[in-house]
């Protein structure tokens, strides 16, 4: 990353905790408007007064094959959203007002959105589930001096890819991370990557290769057709291959189809698995067969125990649900947004990027800080079990691990 700036500021900022960042009348271009502010919350008759709007676009998956992350993603924005604003919407008097376009999931697409909205004036971008999106997207913030702050897309790429883009959520590295402190050792073990032929499922094996392999681990890699169904044929190559270690790295929505062939082929049996645990939809795949697995995570709502990640399964129990594994992704961003836009007049990019550079902050995994040098986004991260719930299988935590023990290594040119 160049250095841009004279001098990095490291702020201890915390959003949200009952406060509105501004006071006196909503105002919108249709007249006043009264907001009511999450229960947590409220103060009778609290208002803020607003001097302008800042636009903001969100370029993320409203369809394709992870329409549900992108799903998770904007439900998390808009409950940050109202947290770190105390339920006004307004940061210092910027009304923050959001464009949402969907990128179907097609670096393409999500690439001609973001040039769209960029062309219209905006100078804040935000959103990506998919890592192929937002690392296309983030060249394009640097050409245009653009703010981008990606959301759950979790290609190690895009932290330092230059001094525009930021992230709301976790990494691959902290991933590897979480999964190798799981085990003793790997001092000559044999270790397979399976994984979709994206970013995504690529950034996976790299990951694994740097830390698995810094150990003394022979490391192969499995990638897979992001568009398969059939897997019984890539199951039988595990069985063939028989790895020490099986490090399974999938996204989406063939994942059932995906753990089901493992199963029925006796890869969950005949090998050791470590996975990342996915969105609650995915749960039931696992069966009796989930004792087998070790699973890291990223997120489930029971392991986090923070006033932050209640208020998030309040609000989200008001509506008959609860949070799933990206719901924080959003909403640390819309924190993060708030911070820029509150500390800035909302339009002056270089002032908003040194708003975000070493900012700390209590969100709902708990807490979070943005590193300067590269703008990795440092937070905890999970051990967990699945265990019989009725018919249903729940997350029960087994370890939580400090941000500072799955720290990715600082970006080469930061």
């Amino acid at each position: 990353m160049n250095q841009r700036h004279h001098h990095r500021l490291t702020r201890r900022t915390m959003i949200g905790g009952g406060m509105a960042l501004g006071t006196g009348v909503l105002l919108t271009p249709r007249g006043v408007v009264a907001r009511s502010l999450p229960r947590s919350q409220a103060t009778p008759g609290a208002t803020a007064e607003v001097k302008d709007t800042v636009q903001v676009g969100i370029v993320t998956s409203q369809s394709g094959p992870l329409q549900t992350y992108g799903e998770q993603y904007l439900k998390g924005f808009e409950l940050g959203l109202d947290y770190a604003t105390g339920g006004t919407g307004v940061a210092n008097g910027h009304l923050i007002e959001t464009t949402i376009r969907d990128d179907t999931g097609v670096p393409d697409t999500g690439v001609a959105a973001a040039r769209d909205l960029i062309g219209q004036g905006f100078k804040i971008i935000a959103g990506s589930v998919v890592s192929g999106v937002a690392l296309q997207v983030a060249p394009l913030a640097e050409q245009n001096q653009v703010l981008f702050i990606s959301g759950p897309a979790a290609s190690d790429g895009i932290t330092g890819i230059n001094d525009y883009t930021f992230r709301s959520g976790r990494q691959t590295y902290q991933d590897i991370l979480t999964a190798a402190s799981f085990l003793e050792t790997l001092e000559g073990q044999s270790v397979l990557v399976f994984a979709q032929d994206t970013a995504f499922g690529q950034a996976n094996v790299a990951a694994v290769e740097a830390v698995f392999g810094a150990e003394g681990a022979t490391i192969e890699g499995l990638l897979v057709a992001q568009d398969s169904a059939d897997f019984a044929p890539f199951a039988q190559q595990v069985i063939d291959r028989a790895p020490d270690l099986l490090f399974v790295a999938w996204a989406g929505a063939t994942a059932t189809a995906m753990y089901q062939a493992l199963d029925q082929q006796g890869v969950l049996t005949a090998t050791k698995v470590v996975t990342g645990l996915d969105q609650r939809v995915s749960y039931p795949v696992f069966g009796p067969a989930a004792e087998q697995i070790s699973f890291l995570s990223h997120y489930v709502y029971q392991a986090p125990d923070n006033e932050v990640n209640q208020f998030l399964i309040d609000r989200l129990a008001e509506e008959g649900g609860v949070p799933d594994l990206f719901t924080p992704d959003g909403f640390a961003g819309a924190q993060m947004l708030v911070q820029a836009i509150g500390q800035t007049d909302g339009q002056d990019v270089d002032a908003m990027i040194e708003a975000l550079e070493g900012f700390e902050f209590a969100g709902p995994k708990g807490d979070y800080t943005v590193r300067p040098e590269d703008h990795a986004l440092l937070q905890p991260m999970f051990q967990v079990r699945l265990v019989q719930d009725g018919e249903n299988f729940e997350p029960e935590l087994v370890t939580a691990l400090a941000p500072e023990d799955v720290a990715p290594p600082i970006a080469e040119g930061a």
